[in-house]
């Protein structure tokens, strides 16, 4: 089978190798008439990251205010609201608070997040997709 015949087996063209044989061997004059080769790092220089440490755990839930979060996706509040159902029959003494996000997933929501803070103890975030 000749090449010609290959290539177009596989739905490609013998002109696109031809022209990238002709700038490769540009790029390869180019580079041997000047004895220098300059390259670009595609990686870049990622900026710090800045480790934020995960929350003290409670010994207990017994007498605590639980926020369940919502950040809109559909079926989280269904969701929620069968984990209230469960504290309410198996752990009497929690509270628990319903919130739905202001915003997408990534949105701060600086509002609750005093709110939660002020005022509960702990979280449990309904994130979907």
């Amino acid at each position: 089978m000749n090449r010609r015949k290959l290539l177009s087996l596989l739905g490609a063209s013998s002109a696109l190798f031809a022209a990238s044989k002709l700038d490769a061997a540009e790029r390869q004059s180019a580079a041997s008439s000047s004895g220098k080769i300059e390259a670009l790092n595609p990686k870049g220089t990622p900026p710090p990251i800045t480790l934020i440490p995960m929350a003290p755990r409670l010994k207990t839930l017994d007498g605590k205010t639980i926020y369940l979060v919502s950040d809109g996706f559909p079926g989280a509040d269904h969701f929620l609201n069968q984990i209230a159902i469960w504290f309410q029959k198996n752990m009497p003494s929690v509270k628990t608070v319903y919130r739905l996000k202001a915003g997408a997933l990534a949105d701060d929501d600086p509002k609750l997040w005093n709110e939660i803070k002020s005022q509960g103890n702990a979280v449990i975030m309904a994130i979907g997709h």
